[in-house]
Order: C-alpha cells, then structure tokens, then sequence
C-alpha cells in the first residue's frame, strides 16, 4: 500500500472516530456525567498522556528551532484552546445537527486559505467538487430530525463557526511542521502546550465529574471519546495533512455525516431512504473531485 492510500485511510479514521464523538459527547454532556470543559480535559489530558508514552519509545532526535517553537504555540492555540474548546461547549448548547453542518464550513475555509497561504491552485473542479460535497452535506443532515434542544441554540451555532475558523487556522499553521518533523512528534508538542492552556478553565468542571455514577456503558462512550475520538484522530488527521494537500485532508470532513448516518442505523436503527443515498454520493463524489485534482497538478 503506497503512502498515499494509508493517508487516504486515515483520514477515513479520523472522520469516522469524529462522527462517532458527537452522539457520545452528547450522551455525556445530557446526562451530567461531565461538563463540557471537564470532559474535554480528560481527552486532550490522556492523549497527552499517550503521546508522551510514544515519545519514550521513540528514537527521537531533532528539536525545534526557536521560531518554530512559536508556531506550535499558535497550533495549540488553535487547535486545542480555541477548537476544541469553543466545539465542545457550542455542541453542548445546540443541536447536534447544526453542529454538523456548521463544522463543514471548514473545508471551505481550508480551500480558501490554502489557496492564498500554501498556493493550492484554486481550480474550477475543486470548486465543483466543494459545491457538489456541501450540498450533499447539507441534504444529509437536513433529513435527520434534530435532537433535544440545548441551552441557547444561537450562541452554541456560533461557538461551532468559530471553532470552524480555528481549526483551518490550525491546519494551515501546521502545515510547514508536519512537513519537517514526525507527525506524532508535532502532536505531542502541540497536546503539551494545549492542556495548559485549557487546564484554568477545565479544572472546576473536571473536579465535579461524578465518576461514583459511571456504569459499564459510560466507561466504554469515555474510552471511545478519549482513544479512537480524540488521541488516534488527531494521528490520523496528522499522517494525513503530512502526506496530503490542506485542502484534501480537509475535504474528508464531508464524511462524517456518512457515518454519523451509518452509526444511527446500527444503534439507534434509524432507515436509510433514498435521498439520504444521493446526499452520500453527492459527498463522495465532491470528495473524489477535490482528490483528482490535486493528484494531476
């Protein structure tokens, strides 16, 4: 299997383990087992944890150099105080539906700045291909019936766009690293400075949690939110943008309606119609477009 193909399958990994953590941050999050700041420090405190164990079986050797150093600072901003944090509280306050919709602004935004930061040719078919992925999208989730409403539903829409906008800055930033060091390195160094910065805020959450009511099903949803969900998302994701284009690795996001779908079905036996059909080949094939192209320039 070429490089390339496991990039492409990572990144299928990682949007699979994302799509799986909305219903299970939800479960969370709508039965008090954790606020949204406490439960987010739990991920981002035992990737680290993982992260670092890695390192030390690692035979890592380079270091970064003072500049670059700043750069990992402004990733963990990104990605983890801002994304992760302006995410997870704005899912906790809305519909999971909107939530999904809102976070496929990323790819857009991927392709708009990566065209002017990183010089990815904007062309007439990635444009096609992010038209035919968003409409797709947004068929897809216009058909599911929306969940129990949060707190307030406008502030909570808002916090995911902004967290939208964080993690294109994030893939953009990281770009340049993931180039040059291992990926897993990158994302060590970026998890680090990130639990600090969210660690004032999370704190009081986090002591509050009731871990004396967790049965066998909640350990299991905390696993799944912690392990697959966050620590081999994010070395998935990573492999992917080290070995792909921005635009593509951000492309991928229009799966996760797909298998958020395919999930529902298994556990929630919810029925495939027809037009949830057309809104998946609509998804795929705006993803294969953007591929094609980028693989021919």
């Amino acid at each position: 299997m070429t490089e390339k193909a496991k990039a492409h399958l990572g990144l299928v990994g990682t949007n699979l383990f994302f799509a799986s953590n909305y219903s299970a941050i939800k479960y969370f999050i709508g039965h008090h087992f954790a606020g949204p700041f406490g439960l987010n420090l739990i991920r981002i405190g035992i990737s680290l944890i993982l992260f670092w164990i890695l390192f030390l079986f690692s035979s890592e050797k380079t270091y970064l150099k003072r500049g670059e150093i700043i750069q990992v600072i402004l990733c963990a901003v990104a990605a983890i105080a801002l994304n992760q944090m302006l995410f997870i509280k704005g899912l906790a306050l809305t519909f999971s539906i909107h939530a999904a919709l809102l976070t496929l602004m990323t790819p857009i935004l991927i392709t708009i700045l990566a065209s002017r930061i990183l010089k990815e040719k904007l062309t007439r078919e990635k444009i096609i291909g992010l038209f035919l992925g968003v409409s797709g999208a947004i068929l897809l989730v216009a058909l599911r019936e929306p969940g129990h409403p949060g707190e307030n539903i406008p502030l909570g829409d808002l916090l995911v766009i902004l967290s939208a906008l964080a993690y294109t800055m994030y893939f953009i930033l990281v770009k340049s690293l993931m180039n040059k060091y291992a990926a897993i390195k990158v994302m060590r160094l970026v998890f680090t400075f990130g639990f600090f910065m969210i660690l004032p805020l999370s704190y009081k959450e986090f002591s509050e949690i009731t871990w004396q009511l967790f049965g066998f099903k909640d350990w299991l949803l905390l696993f799944l939110i912690t392990i697959p969900g966050t620590f081999l998302a994010y070395i998935f994701n990573a492999y992917g943008i080290q070995k792909l284009s921005a635009s593509i690795a951000g492309a991928y996001i229009y799966s996760q309606p797909v298998f958020a779908i395919i999930i529902a079905m298994i556990f929630l036996k919810e029925q495939l119609s027809a037009l949830k059909i057309v809104a998946a080949l609509l998804i795929f094939s705006g993803v294969f477009l953007s591929n094609r192209k980028v693989k021919n320039s």
